[in-house]
């Protein structure tokens, strides 16, 4: 069935996960199916049900919307939808991600690679081969799913402002290799042309730098709150506390005052494909 292909399977779900599939193993055994019919109206097989019912595979949306249909169960399913969605990413990820869809404002600082939501595929999938301890095939795959719904942000309306200062060092590594690299170079080129978005580089040669306790994010909610996300070696922290806030900001002020202009930056990436 088409709707499986390369569907990832895990050993142990997360906490959301284990919750939606007893629910649903609830509502399709009150319905008085088994898992063969419940997925001939659904597309997918009984092993695939089993393994969302076993928390082992992340159900996609249109399947939540769908079984929520075919099982009668009154909204409880799909209602979990964007709990279910959330767990695609890594757990110390999963509060920022949810934060950053629903962020007006996005400001990112990148010292390693180029920021999630700027990625190619290829580019992402080289970030997450490289990973270690090393990844497992399929959680690449869900990973790689995950990162990518994440530019959806780039299609919102009305859409958000979007700036990222990434350092020069992020744009000179090939990462994946010259090809890879290429392609990711003429993606922020892209990118940047989007009115909404401004991309600066910093350069190597600043020898006053602002940014040397290391990346984060900024983000403004609709309501008006300020948060703050840093997240280095897998730990991460959500910053609600101003005085923290405020401080980042100040940081930010500094690294864009002190990074190339959008203009220069673009300049910057073009001579870097024209010289490769």
């Amino acid at each position: 069935m088409d709707d499986e292909v390369q569907q990832p399977e895990y050993e142990v779900g997360t906490g959301m996960l284990c919750v939606f599939g007893r629910q649903l193993k609830l509502f399709r055994e009150r319905a008085g199916m088994d898992r063969a019919a419940l997925g001939s109206l659904t597309g997918y097989s009984a092993s695939t049900i089993a393994s969302f019912e076993q928390a082992r595979r992340i159900p996609p949306p249109k399947f939540i919307d769908r079984v929520d249909e075919v099982l009668h169960a009154g909204g409880v399913l799909s209602t979990s939808k964007d709990e279910v969605a959330r767990a695609q990413y890594p757990a110390f990820f999963r509060d920022a991600a949810k934060l950053e869809a629903e962020a007006v404002v996005l400001h990112v600082y990148a010292t390693q690679a180029v920021p999630g939501l700027l990625q190619t595929e290829e580019y992402a999938r080289g970030v997450f081969a490289m990973w270690r301890p090393q990844l497992d095939e399929g959680v690449i795959e869900q990973r790689l799913a995950a990162r990518l719904a994440r530019q959806e942000i780039f299609d919102r309306r009305p859409a958000p402002h979007l700036c990222f200062v990434v350092e020069e060092a992020v744009i000179l590594r090939p990462l994946g290799g010259e090809t890879v690299w290429r392609g990711q170079l003429e993606q922020l080129l892209l990118i940047e042309e989007k009115r909404n978005v401004e991309i600066q580089v910093m350069p190597l040669c600043r020898q006053e730098h602002a940014g040397l306790a290391g990346p984060f994010t900024l983000m403004e909610m609709k309501d008006g709150r300020r948060i703050a996300y840093a997240e280095v070696q897998g730990d991460s922290r959500v910053h609600t506390e101003r005085q923290k806030i405020r401080e980042l900001e100040r940081t930010y002020g500094s690294l864009r005052a002190q990074a190339h202009t959008p203009a220069e930056s673009r300049l910057l990436i073009e001579k870097l494909l024209g010289e490769r």
